[in-house]
């Protein structure tokens, strides 16, 4: 039988008949996971001719691709998450750029890619692996996986408006995994829930993390704050949860949401957090652990400890502390490292952050000589060294956990009519974390009706990019360059 690599490591075993995923579609063990790798295997085989290369998936979120992205992962082959989102040009670059010797796709996007190597995902697909033989079929040793190869190559979005592509290694992914064990983790036959995106790595790194720990996953393909709130508040088998602030924020808005005295946490990340948010989760006693991270870091590297008996910690406004052995500094513009309570750039180092981005011109000016990595992100350490966040990416907005680049947005409404000039913003929201907010000056001073606007961005944004609100200006706030000073703007909408 095929020995899981996870054996190799100080964590939870994952026997055969232990659940590894259970949704509204069934329950799923360790053992139909074996069944499948094998049955993935044998059909990349027959389609490609070498399992060095990365595949592609191209889906939404299903139990299918939760299994083919582990199944990836236990036979070492690299995988390039692709969201249904992306833009057809934007998709269609990546591949070329990328390669993938197969494409997997699911229904809905099977007819968005062509050619020989693509390979539709369908139920016909999933039940053909449940039945299929794999007591001929030699699967590979998981010793001979090395830590230092790639395991997937993830798209982030930064403020240059063009998509970036992370390669991560395993042995990034395998720190991560650790580092994230010594806070919390499921119980064997304990879930984590998992209802973010399986195209961003906070999504993807609860499937692996899962299979280090030998633990399990409940998927949720949209986020049901009914379900959610039963969940946690009533079946003791959910012992952990990621959400980004969005979700938190539908959760509380219950008000008798709480969780069950065994429930460990959950993992706060994916955008700004709200003080008033925390306040709330604070009285209600729902264990709450803030985090950092990123793409480039394999997830979170910066957490809060689980306390207890509400889990949370002071001050709340803190992210934490890097997880051991990664490392954190405040720099200054000039690469100067700052003091305690002083604002500036965070530089990360350690085993959990990536080696450089896939082109390599990008790397220009992201490490240090001695491998720190500049985030670009800003903020502060207390006398307690916990890590304040102030901004991210200088102007990038993260709403609802989704990264949107303002140049794009910003684009896209100056080529509609009667726009002169538009500056696009996040403003400080309880339900989104940020709100995507477009402040425009107009040609005629006739004002655009926001509906008949937003139909028209919709053909060329995806929705969480599209702005909630319109806000007239007779000009916006310029510097003596004719830069548009975004903060003295965002702060004159929050005051209105």
């Amino acid at each position: 039988m095929f020995k899981s690599r996870l054996h190799m490591f100080e964590f939870g075993k994952s026997e055969p008949q232990k659940v590894f995923l259970t949704s509204e579609h069934g329950m799923y063990t360790y053992s139909d996971l074996e069944r499948f790798t094998g049955f993935f295997l044998d059909t990349i085989k027959q389609k490609s001719d070498s399992l060095k290369w990365p595949i592609a998936f191209l889906s939404e979120s299903s139990d299918l691709l939760i299994f083919s992205i582990a199944a990836a992962w236990k036979l070492g082959i690299p995988i390039i998450p692709l969201s249904p989102k992306l833009p057809q040009k934007e998709l269609e670059d990546v591949v070329q750029e990328l390669s993938p010797s197969l494409i997997f796709c699911d229904t809905a996007n099977r007819n968005r890619l062509s050619g020989e190597d693509v390979v539709h995902m369908d139920e016909n697909f999933f039940l053909n692996a449940f039945t299929f033989d794999i007591r001929e079929l030699e699967l590979p040793n998981p010793s001979k996986i090395k830590d230092s190869s790639i395991f997937g190559y993830f798209l982030t979005s930064g403020t240059t408006g063009k998509s970036k592509i992370v390669p991560l290694k395993r042995r990034q992914m395998i720190s991560a995994a650790k580092a994230s064990a010594k806070n919390f983790q499921p119980e064997p036959n304990h879930f984590w829930l998992l209802c973010l995106p399986l195209n961003h790595v906070g999504g993807i790194s609860i499937i692996f993390r899962s299979l280090l720990y030998g633990s399990a996953i409940y998927r949720m393909g949209r986020f049901n704050e009914e379900m959610v709130t039963e969940f946690l508040s009533e079946n003791p088998r959910f012992q952990a949860a990621s959400l980004v602030p969005t979700m938190l924020s539908r959760l509380l808005k219950n008000p008798l949401f709480k969780t069950h005295r065994d429930f460990k946490a959950i993992l706060l990340g994916g955008g700004p957090t709200t003080q008033q948010l925390l306040k709330r989760s604070v009285e209600r006693g729902i264990p709450i652990v803030s985090s950092y991270g990123m793409t480039e870091t394999c997830a979170q590297i910066v957490a809060n400890a689980m306390t207890t008996p509400s889990g949370m910690y002071t001050p709340l406004k803190s992210v934490g502390k890097p997880f051991p052995p990664n490392q954190l500094q405040i720099r200054d513009n000039n690469g100067k490292v700052l003091g305690k309570n002083q604002s500036g750039m965070i530089w990360l180092k350690g085993p959990q952050v990536f080696d450089g981005y896939y082109e390599t011109d990008e790397n220009v000016n992201i490490f240090d000589t001695n491998d720190w990595f500049r985030t670009g992100d800003y903020g502060h350490i207390n006398g307690f060294d916990q890590l304040f966040i102030e901004s991210r990416r200088e102007d990038l907005i993260i709403t609802g956990g989704e990264n949107v680049n303002p140049l794009e947005v910003e684009e896209a409404i100056q080529r509609l009519p009667l726009i002169k000039e538009a500056v696009v913003i996040g403003v400080p929201d309880e339900e989104w974390g940020q709100k995507v907010t477009a402040v425009i000056t107009l040609l005629n001073g006739q004002t655009p009706d926001i509906d008949e606007m937003k139909k028209m961005l919709s053909s060329e944004l995806s929705d969480f990019k599209i702005p909630k609100e319109l806000v007239v200006v007779d000009k916006l706030p310029k510097t003596v360059m004719g830069k548009v000073k975004r903060w003295e703007l965002a702060q004159q909408i929050i005051k209105k």
